[in-house]
């Protein structure tokens, strides 16, 4: 959802980085690019493997949350360009869509819902559904049974896991999606992608017009 849906990636990272400056945190301005992709458990970690155990990582998230919806609730988060399209051809084709984000479920639902896109999806599933982090394989395989058992696709079709494409703009994703043998499709956000990453991606596109004219070939 982040940096793929919305242009909140971006956002967040600024709002760390102008509250860091504040209160004397130092190394922000490079940590927060590290917790792209990742859920809030996983940050967290990430903040104290930095800054000590004793860093209270929630009381200073809960700051960056104020003020990030203070801003951009009631539908006032920018999207990407090119989603609106991407989703409604997805939909006309009547091509099973999930979405597997690291944010919270709940706040997933209501960033969709406030955009007018949760229609889009057949299945939401968010960070705190999943034990493991990307770029562990689980959320991404946990949507794929989720969409199995719901009967949105076949056995056939989940036995060979190429046949689902992830669209990721993370390392992370790409990752987690390439170790769940599916097909991983990399539109850059905030992070350009190095060898690695090349390596592990299905295909890498410059916008989301570029994702719906490949599905439009192929679909």
């Amino acid at each position: 959802m982040d940096g793929v849906i919305f242009d909140s990636e971006k956002v967040i990272c600024e709002l760390w980085i102008e509250y860091a400056k504040e209160v004397g945190l130092k190394g922000v301005d490079t940590l927060i690019y590290r917790c792209i992709g990742i859920t809030d458990v996983a940050t967290m970690g990430l903040f104290k493997e930095q800054f000590g155990e004793d860093f209270d990582y929630r009381k200073h998230k809960q700051v960056i949350s104020e003020r990030f919806h203070a801003k951009y609730d009631g539908g006032k988060l920018p999207t990407k360009p090119g989603i609106r399209e991407l989703l409604g051809f997805l939909k006309e084709h009547g091509v099973v869509t999930a979405l597997a984000s690291s944010t919270r479920k709940p706040v997933v639902e209501a960033e969709l819902g406030d955009a007018g896109l949760l229609d889009y999806f057949n299945l939401v599933i968010g960070g705190d559904m999943v034990s493991r982090s990307k770029p562990d394989p689980e959320i991404f395989l946990l949507a794929a049974g989720e969409l199995k058992k719901a009967g949105l696709v076949s056995d056939k079709f989940d036995n060979d896991k190429k046949n689902y494409f992830v669209i990721e703009d993370s390392f992370n994703g790409i990752r987690a999606a390439h170790a769940a043998g599916m097909s991983p499709i990399m539109v850059p956000d905030l992070l350009m992608p190095d060898d690695e990453i090349k390596g592990l991606c299905h295909r890498k596109f410059d916008s989301l017009f570029d994702v719906k004219a490949y599905f439009e070939e192929i679909f």
